[in-house]
Parts: structure tokens; C-alpha cells; sequence
């Protein structure tokens, strides 16, 4: 889908150049005072203030935001695990997860729960958001690890189609990999 988003994009701002180029070959005649060389060195400067002003709300914004995004994640993303703990190999499935679930959906005999949270950074389009996971063991509420990840989403042009996004780290280093380096499985 973003192939036919980009490919309608650059038709759109090439008919847009196309019209402006028209207009400006149209109009020399007020500013025939000027020198040749003028004359394009003032259509070049027309010409990056329109290339400029069509780049910043479809692309230059989203790569802006992107770095906002990766800048977030350098200083405090991914993984921290503050203490492991081994498990029997029952409590794992046979992807080698341990199924965990909200603290308020956690039955009596479960030791541990997991809590997500979601933190909105920036309201406007294109969005950005702070997402964390952490493991907590029930009995006495400590963090065993916590996952943080950013995202960034929208951006785009408006349009029928779903808003391009950006996240660090990726879910698979990030939220996937909590769970593994929290829980080793031991013996049977």
C-alpha cells in the first residue's frame, strides 16, 4: 500500500510542478527587468521554498518525529531484568512461554503478573507513545523486568489507507524477549 501512496504523491506534487512551471514561464513579463541570471536564480529559490514546503508535511515531519523516537529509545529502551527466577518446565508452553496475565485477572495459585502501560507523548498527528511492560511477582510486588518500547505513528497524508509507524527497539528485542530473560526454565 505505501508503493501506491508514494507513487500518487509524486504524481500528485509533479502535476503541481508542472502547473507552477507553466504559470512562471507565463509571467516573464514582470520581471523582464531582470538579468537572465537572476531570473533563475530567483526561480531556484521559488522552486526550493515549493520543494521544501511540499517535503516537510509528507516526509521531513515523520523522519523528524522518527529521530525524536530513536533518541527516547537510546536513552532508556529495550530490556532491564532486575532478578531472575527459574521455573519448573511445566509452567512453560510448548513455545517456551509462561502465560501471564493482568494483576487483576491473576488466579490464586499464580505467583507472577504482567502490567502494561501506555504513556501518549505526543497527541498530534503523527503520534507518539511510550509503551511498558514489566513482570511483578505477587507476593510482594517487586518489578522483576520491565520492557520499554516507543512508537511512532501517523504522519501520512490523509487518505483510506492505514498510518505509517515506527518503533524502537523492535517488539521481538523488546517485549518478546522480557519474558526469556526473566523466566529460565529449569528442571522437570
Amino acid at each position: 500500500m505505501s508503493g501506491i501512496y508514494l507513487l500518487g504523491l509524486m504524481a500528485i506534487w509533479l502535476f503541481v510542478g508542472w502547473i507552477l512551471y507553466k504559470f512562471w514561464r507565463a509571467t516573464k513579463s514582470p520581471i523582464k527587468d531582470l538579468s537572465k541570471t537572476a531570473y533563475y536564480i530567483f526561480g531556484m529559490v521559488l522552486f526550493a521554498i515549493w520543494f521544501g514546503s511540499g517535503f516537510w508535511p509528507f516526509a521531513g515531519k515523520k523522519m523528524y518525529y522518527d529521530a525524536q523516537v530513536m533518541a527516547m529509545c537510546e536513552k532508556d529502551g529495550g530490556v532491564t531484568v532486575y532478578e531472575t527466577v527459574e521455573l519448573p518446565a511445566e509452567k512453560f508452553d510448548k513455545w517456551g512461554n509462561v502465560n501471564l496475565t493482568g494483576e487483576e485477572y491473576t488466579k490464586q495459585s499464580e505467583e507472577y503478573f504482567s502490567t502494561a502501560s501506555e504513556i501518549l507523548i505526543r497527541e498530534d498527528d503523527p503520534k507518539i507513545i511510550r509503551f511498558t511492560l514489566a513482570i511483578t511477582r505477587k507476593t510482594d510486588k517487586k518489578i522483576l523486568g520491565k520492557a520499554i518500547r516507543y512508537g511512532r505513528s501517523g504522519g501520512d497524508l490523509p487518505g483510506f489507507w492505514h498510518p505509517s509507524s515506527y518503533g524502537c527497539p523492535p517488539r521481538k528485542e523488546s517485549i518478546g524477549r522480557l519474558e526469556s530473560s526473566v523466566f529460565k526454565k529449569g528442571a522437570k
